[in-house]
């Protein structure tokens, strides 16, 4: 049996993943799981999976918990996540969200044989910490981004050196035909009406401004060793490409499926194994079309800022992430407009002196510098 840490299981990954739990019978279990605010919902998983550890990041949902589990080893705030992350596993699932994600997903690499990482952030402020871990740890890590799980599935297991490009898809989000006029008319729930992704709320947004298919760039770097400029974006409305390989030979491999995580999560937590999940096939005849079109970078800064960010690494891509989950948060809560979110970031890029080859200590405090920053700035 599989022994399973779940951090982030209230989320829309965590939720997804403990249904594959499910569907494994018997073959896997949680040993370990974590959770932001969601007390209910928490509660009732811990009742169902009973892992021998867990933690809330919520100190009134961590007094009401220890009533209702008195028997569980039960922790709060930032350090109890980092000792749910730090129990021994064969899979450490990092369902978390932002910055957050960074320290446990770190504490998980020295726990555990195989990291599937849902993530993004860790590995875009702290890549060469997380990749030398790695390493050091002989730590697997798949990821659970359908982009980058397509990647991976791609390659399969042949040496990235031999793929000469790869590329990632993008919906285009809900405003791909939109011009400047429109952008400044944008609601936030119409920010939050994604055509084919069912997603948080932060992501939502992230896809919208293509802040997310940016992060997804410099996470590729890091997951595949490749240089950013071998790292290009496509827009593929359907959803039904996930990503492509183009290797040396000028062939190009592609991952397709319908847009449904479980696929990439299943895919990761069981080890590159393939199951029957009893989800609805692709018809490719009912698709149809197939379209792919050029990123516009000139209405979706939040890219090319990502890229600019990428080149000039080291502290850099800690302000591009700390700016951007103000500037969502600051969105979402109805304080700033659509449009400020990627003038706020380069601001904060603009403002910032770059420390090379920063430590774990030196880029949290980035953060925090940068996100203090963000929220004066937005007045």
């Amino acid at each position: 049996m599989k022994k399973i840490v779940l951090l982030g299981s209230t989320g829309s990954i965590g939720v997804q993943t403990l249904d594959i739990i499910r569907r494994s019978r018997g073959k896997m279990k949680i040993t370990s799981m974590s959770a932001g605010s969601n007390f209910l919902l928490f509660a009732e998983q811990i009742k169902e999976f009973k892992p021998q550890t867990a933690a809330i990041n919520n100190i009134e949902g961590y007094k009401k918990l220890k009533k209702l589990f008195p028997r569980l080893n039960l922790y709060c705030g930032e350090e109890g996540i980092k000792k749910a992350a730090s129990v021994k596993s064969d899979v450490a699932v990092v369902a978390l969200v932002g910055i957050s994600g960074l320290v446990p997903t770190l504490a998980a690499l020295d726990n555990t044989k195989l990291l599937a990482l849902a993530n993004k952030e860790a590995l875009v402020v702290g890549g060469a910490l997380v990749m030398d871990k790695a390493k050091k740890n002989n730590v697997k890590i798949i990821p659970i981004d359908s982009e980058h799980s397509a990647i991976y599935q791609c390659l399969g297991g042949e040496d990235a050196k031999k793929a000469s490009r790869i590329i990632l898809t993008s919906s285009g989000g809900p405003f791909r035909k939109y011009n400047l006029e429109n952008f400044k008319k944008v609601t936030v729930e119409k920010a939050l009406a994604h055509p084919t992704w069912n997603m948080g709320k932060k992501i939502t947004i992230d896809s919208a401004t293509l802040m997310n298919k940016g992060f997804e760039v410099l996470e590729a770097k890091w997951l595949f060793n490749m240089d950013l400029d071998k790292v290009e974006v496509v827009v593929h409305p359907q959803s039904i490409i996930h990503s492509m390989v183009e290797f040396i030979d000028s062939s190009v491999l592609a991952q397709m499926g319908l847009p449904d995580m479980k696929l990439p999560i299943a895919y990761a937590v069981n080890n590159e194994e393939r199951h029957n999940l009893g989800l609805e096939k692709l018809n490719i005849a009912k698709v149809g079309t197939l379209t792919f079109e050029e990123p516009n970078y000139k209405l979706f800064p939040c890219l090319s800022y990502a890229y600019e960010a990428g080149r000039m690494g080291h502290s850099m891509p800690a302000v591009l992430n700390a700016a951007n989950e103000v500037a969502v948060a600051l969105f979402l809560d109805k304080k700033i407009k659509f449009l400020d979110i990627p003038r706020l970031i380069k601001r904060a890029m603009d403002e910032h002196k770059l420390i090379k080859n920063p430590s774990l200590e030196e880029l949290l405090k980035v953060d925090r510098q940068t996100r203090e920053l963000v929220k004066n700035s937005a007045g």
